[in-house]
């Protein structure tokens, strides 16, 4: 069988454990309508928040973004793509944007809601679904864009969108009158990001609280030598922390086994549960709904977005995000060993070695197919 003249990376949206590559047909300038820009896909990040886009494809509506045949599903990626192609009078033909892409080689969008500094892809497939992940960021207008830190963009900006936007949600609610902030997969790119704005913000903030990474013990060293935790506990050794403390649980793992037994210890010294992500994708099974203290809720950070954006408008968002997105950087930067993926049979071989979790949290994946 000959290799696809314009191939998708896919997987079973019934089985994500199951990989494919489809073929679409390669498109040009012909292939426009009015208002519409083709964009030829660079490269793109991947990491365990894609595995969540997967694992929750179809609740969240994340396959819905770029279709495929069925029993297929393209997962969306946070990536940069060029205009090869534009039927828009004021978006020009090599014009660099960040956005929210398929893991292919072209996207063609609907351009809407132009402004200076982005747009937003309007297509009738993309209508009912969050405008956080329909906007297009371009490069020359982004106050954050450097293009030495493109990886890192593309590796950490969704991530520590929803790590900022979390960080938000607790102190606008006291942090539930906790005195621990418990973050469990606390090697992950998003449990680090909401611990180094919340250890990076204590000073400022009435309350200071103490920040615990929960982790695996082969994962242990890496995150207690960062320093954005006060304290990292194994998930050993979860049954001997002191259960009297008042306590938040932000589970980025998905991991209802160490979730229960959170719950278990602390019971009603619990002030809240929140469920972000599903790192541990294949544990995710239980009823949480029965454990003992608050039921947990699912935070889903564009909703969140879109309220404190009514409140406090757009503009005042981002500024408090770039306030925190330039001291990370620069610290991430310290550590971070980026992994080059090149072409559709390294791609499946790193999106398997992503879901099954061996991927070192010290690497930062970025495909390119």
């Amino acid at each position: 069988m000959s290799a696809p003249n314009n191939p998708a990376f896919v997987v079973r949206q019934d089985d994500i454990t199951q990989t494919g590559l489809i073929d679409q047909p390669l498109l040009t300038a012909t292939d426009l309508a009015d208002g519409e820009v083709l964009l030829a896909i660079d490269r793109f990040s991947f990491t365990a928040n894609n595995v969540s886009y997967a694992a929750f494809g179809k609740r969240f509506q994340y396959w819905d973004f770029f279709p495929a045949p069925a029993p297929w599903g393209q997962i969306p990626v946070w990536g940069f793509a060029d205009v090869t192609a534009s039927k828009h009078p004021d978006i020009k033909v090599g014009t660099r944007v960040y956005g929210y892409l398929p893991m292919s080689k072209q996207l063609k969008v609907q351009v809407g809601q132009l402004t200076d500094s982005s747009f937003v892809d309007v297509s009738e497939h993309r209508s009912h679904l969050a405008l956080a992940y329909n906007q297009y960021q371009f490069t020359a207008n982004d106050p954050a864009y450097r293009r030495e830190h493109e990886a890192l963009q593309m590796l950490l900006r969704p991530l520590l969108i929803t790590s900022f936007l979390l960080d938000d949600f607790l102190a606008a609610n006291d942090f539930f009158n906790a005195d621990d902030i418990l973050l469990t997969s606390a090697s992950s790119k998003t449990a680090l990001g909401l611990a180094f704005m919340l250890h990076h913000q204590k000073g400022k903030r009435a309350k200071p609280q103490r920040i615990v990474g929960l982790t695996s013990a082969s994962n242990r060293d890496f995150v207690a030598g960062l320093g954005y935790y006060d304290a990292v506990v194994g998930y050993d050794d979860i049954e001997q922390m002191d259960s009297t403390r008042r306590s938040v649980v932000v589970d980025f793992a998905g991991n209802s086994d160490v979730l229960g037994r959170i719950h278990q210890q602390f019971g009603n010294q619990l002030t809240f549960s929140s469920l972000v992500g599903a790192a541990h994708w294949d544990q995710r099974s239980g009823n949480s709904k029965d454990l003992p203290g608050p039921v947990p809720e699912v935070f889903f950070a564009p909703g969140y977005w879109a309220q404190r954006a009514k409140e406090s408008g757009n503009g005042v968002l981002m500024q408090q995000f770039a306030a925190l997105w330039a001291p990370l950087v620069q610290s991430v930067a310290q550590w971070m060993e980026i992994k080059p993926v090149t072409g559709p049979e390294a791609m499946a071989v790193a999106y398997q070695d992503t879901l099954a979790g061996r991927v070192s949290p010290q690497q930062g994946v970025i495909m390119q197919l």
